[in-house]
């Protein structure tokens, strides 16, 4: 493996860190992606691809990292083993020399966490903390662009969220944030982000303006924990993921999300994107349908 390229990216494939990966090339940065299938990696000057299979094989894992001082992680998707493949990866990273793992994590990482996926991301981080790898994680907020995906085809959104607030968050904003702090050469390290949009919003709320955005009827209908799991039960998940997506509406309920923080200026010198903004600049979000 090429040793010249000192940074590495897993999930460039995805839509965060497809949008990193897009902003170190634009530096001419050099780094190395971490994927499961080439095909599908971003194509860029100056960019390495690296192959591993999961996060769970360990000489893959190694072997992809060699030379690597810094590692951008992005968490693997939501699934019972996460917490275990996280934990190898980080491993891996450490006997391959890294020195430095920048962690998308998830706002409010605790161990009793009401959004239960952020009890994962809190092991993965204890797990970081325990490698004694310098770290900074990137607690972000949910996806201010994954509106569209909770309210589906039928522009409805539905859940247990009450008229609890939270202030949803861009990728592009997520994405600036990021780039900040793998480009400062560990001005960062030891510190946490909260990483949040600029405003408190409840799900009444993000629907109607929406709505006013598109011209288009958008509603929120309010359920109970029973309705939510009823309404989820054609869904080809397990029960954990379908509990877990329906905790980020309790999260959203009992305040666990009532967070909203100055950090992406601060990280990024501009504010992050309000609603308007965020689905002005990229319109085809609004397209992207599908349950959660």
């Amino acid at each position: 493996m090429d040793e010249a390229a000192t940074l590495a990216l897993t999930g460039s494939t995805g839509g965060l860190g497809a949008r990193v990966a897009e902003r170190l090339a634009g530096l001419g940065l050099g780094q190395r992606l971490i994927v499961r299938e080439p095909a599908k990696a971003p194509v860029h000057e100056g960019v390495e691809i690296a192959v591993a299979s999961s996060y769970g094989a360990a000489a893959e894992m190694r072997d992809a990292l060699s030379g690597v001082k810094t590692l951008y992680f992005v968490s693997a998707r939501e699934a019972p083993e996460r917490v275990g493949e996280h934990r190898i990866a980080i491993d891996a990273a450490r006997a391959a020399g890294v020195e430095r793992i920048v962690y998308v994590s998830f706002l409010g990482a605790g161990p009793e966490a009401t959004f239960t996926f952020a009890r994962d991301h809190w092991a993965t981080e204890e797990a970081i903390r325990a490698s004694g790898l310098a770290f900074t994680f990137l607690r972000s907020s949910l996806y201010l662009d994954f509106m569209p995906v909770f309210a589906g085809l039928e522009r409805t959104i539905r859940g247990p969220a009450g008229e609890g607030r939270f202030a949803p968050v861009a990728r592009n904003d997520l994405a600036d944030a990021a780039l900040a702090v793998l480009t400062a050469d560990g001005a960062h390290d030891g510190k946490a982000y909260e990483l949040t949009g600029p405003e408190l919003l409840t799900m009444t709320e993000v629907a109607a303006r929406l709505g006013i955005l598109t011209g288009q009827d958008w509603e929120y209908v309010p359920q109970t924990v029973e309705e939510a799991r009823e309404s989820r039960r054609d869904l080809d998940a397990p029960e954990p993921i379908v509990e877990g997506m329906i905790s980020s509406y309790l999260a959203i309920a009992d305040g666990s999300m009532e967070v909203k923080t100055d950090a992406v200026a601060e990280l990024t010198g501009h504010p992050p994107l309000t609603l308007e903004r965020c689905f002005e600049a990229s319109p085809e979000l609004l397209a992207t349908a599908g349950p959660a």
